[in-house]
């Protein structure tokens, strides 16, 4: 475990305190839909909740709705019921939580001492085939989509699953690429392979992010992106958030200091301004050690301090990086589906 001298400890609690830090990709939804627990209430089962969330400092989180991949049983039916629970659980923590949908608002929640609550969606089978459904869902606050999850879909093909591997995205996900930059919502190249990651690249005129990947250099798995990827991603502008799983052979022996690893691989390649953190808790079975649920969030912050890291970077990395890409997509302001 990280060791700090006092002074350290105390630096790493003002930074994450006074930072504004963001979760790009949880999926906490599902439990939430399963009746295993409620998002207002402290449980020891998963990952996630808002006192957790609370306790470890975290001010927004992009909660996702996967309604099963390739093997989705009425996606846009199960879509909607998920995000019906997401506004039901916001309805009934109002002092807590809020919907956010822009960089302002997410930085009023946290002004207001609130967590912000933004709407994802993991995988497009929910939209059927249709761009209406995207504006639809665009109404209903849908801002961060990744475009694939286990296999092949109307969109593309992601990176393992019964995909071609070498296809990249269709004709209907080029539109939808193009149709995500017009409404201002984030694009998602988690679990997109390589041609289809290119394609993305080479379409969007708005920078995107990987929600929750790290660095193949330092782990050689599919899921995780290539030098080339990284920097390809960083010179539009966009975002590479670590995830917690996926850091070396033994997913059930990750440790901070992996995640740390990861995080300094690609701040090696791209610098601390397209870094941030999309920890995939309650996606993944065996969270790090060092970083169990959301409330040990802090210890990002610390452990980063252990590393010598400036207070400036610690905070791009914490979120306002993405608070940057956000408003960038965004444009700060409504437009009609």
């Amino acid at each position: 475990m990280i060791q700090l001298t006092a002074e350290q400890e105390e630096r790493a609690k003002r930074i994450h305190d006074e930072a504004l830090v963001v979760d790009t990709h949880c999926d906490t939804l599902m439990d939430i839909e399963k009746g295993v627990r409620q998002l207002g209430e402290r449980s020891d089962k998963g990952h996630i909740d808002l006192p957790r969330l609370k306790e470890g400092g975290v001010d927004a989180q992009v909660f996702a709705c996967w309604v099963g991949g390739t093997k989705a049983v009425e996606p846009l039916k199960h879509f909607m019921v998920m995000a019906d629970h997401f506004y039901q659980q916001l309805g009934k923590n109002p002092d807590t939580v809020v919907a956010a949908t822009t960089t302002r608002e997410i930085r009023a929640a946290k002004q207001a001492g609130k967590i912000a609550a933004v709407l994802g969606m993991e995988g497009g089978e929910p939209l059927e085939g249709e761009l209406g459904t995207l504006r639809l869902f665009y109404r209903l606050g849908l801002r961060v989509v990744t475009l694939v999850w286990g296999g092949r879909n109307k969109l593309g093909d992601a990176v393992f699953g019964d995909s071609r591997a070498t296809s990249g995205l269709t004709d209907y996900g080029v539109e939808v690429v193009k149709e995500m930059n017009r409404l201002g919502m984030v694009i998602d190249v988690s679990h997109l392979n390589a041609r289809g990651v290119e394609d993305v690249l080479e379409i969007s005129t708005m920078p995107i992010i990987a929600s929750h990947s790290n660095a193949r250099a330092v782990f050689d798995h599919v899921r995780n992106l290539s030098d080339d990827q990284i920097r390809a991603i960083a010179a539009k502008g966009g975002l590479i958030h670590s995830v917690f799983t996926f850091l070396h052979q033994d997913r059930t022996k990750g440790s901070l200091d992996d995640v740390l690893d990861h995080m300094e691989h690609i701040m090696k390649l791209v610098g601390p301004d397209h870094l941030g953190i999309g920890s995939d808790l309650d996606g993944i079975q065996n969270s790090p050690i060092g970083l169990e649920d959301a409330s040990k969030m802090i210890n990002i912050t610390r452990g980063l301090v252990a590393r010598g890291y400036t207070i400036g970077a610690i905070r791009q990395i914490l979120g306002e990086n993405f608070l940057r890409v956000f408003a960038q997509i965004t444009r700060e302001e409504q437009i009609t589906g």
